[in-house]
């Protein structure tokens, strides 16, 4: 599955994490695993909203994981270990108005994953990788 996300629409912001959702529950993912993913997709989408210019988020699903990759063109992160603070925001004024930007997602996201990875280029894109498990990894061995 693959969903473009547009810079600065708030209108559709959250569509692409809601359409993943009701994927993810008609493939019969159990609940908790889907609310795990829809949570971080949600955060990842919104910041490619507020802080990109446009970017794309692909989910795999596989039986043992669901893997997002959230991949925006923008201004990078300049210091990604900052930007994974809580509470840390580099939103406009603007968008904090409408009551987003503030500085949850990065910790969000990784909260939520049992695999979190991030790779941002300064002027050019950012990179979040995101790995649920379907099943415990103790289950599994």
């Amino acid at each position: 599955m693959e969903y473009e996300v547009i810079k600065d629409d708030f209108i559709k912001a959250g569509e692409a994490s809601s359409k993943i959702k009701k994927v993810l529950k008609r493939l019969g993912v159990d609940p908790s695993v889907i609310r795990r993913v829809a949570i971080a997709t949600y955060e990842a989408e919104m910041n490619i909203v507020i802080h990109s210019e446009g970017g794309n988020i692909e989910v795999v699903v596989d039986p043992e994981r669901i893997q997002v990759i959230a991949k925006d063109q923008g201004p990078g992160i300049e210091d990604v270990h900052l930007a994974m603070r809580e509470g840390y925001s580099t939103a406009p004024h603007r968008v904090r108005e409408l009551g987003f930007g503030a500085g949850m997602g990065l910790p969000n996201i990784k909260r939520c994953s049992d695999e979190f990875s991030i790779e941002s280029i300064v002027g050019s894109f950012t990179e979040v990788k995101i790995i649920i498990y379907q099943i415990s990894k103790q289950s599994a061995q």
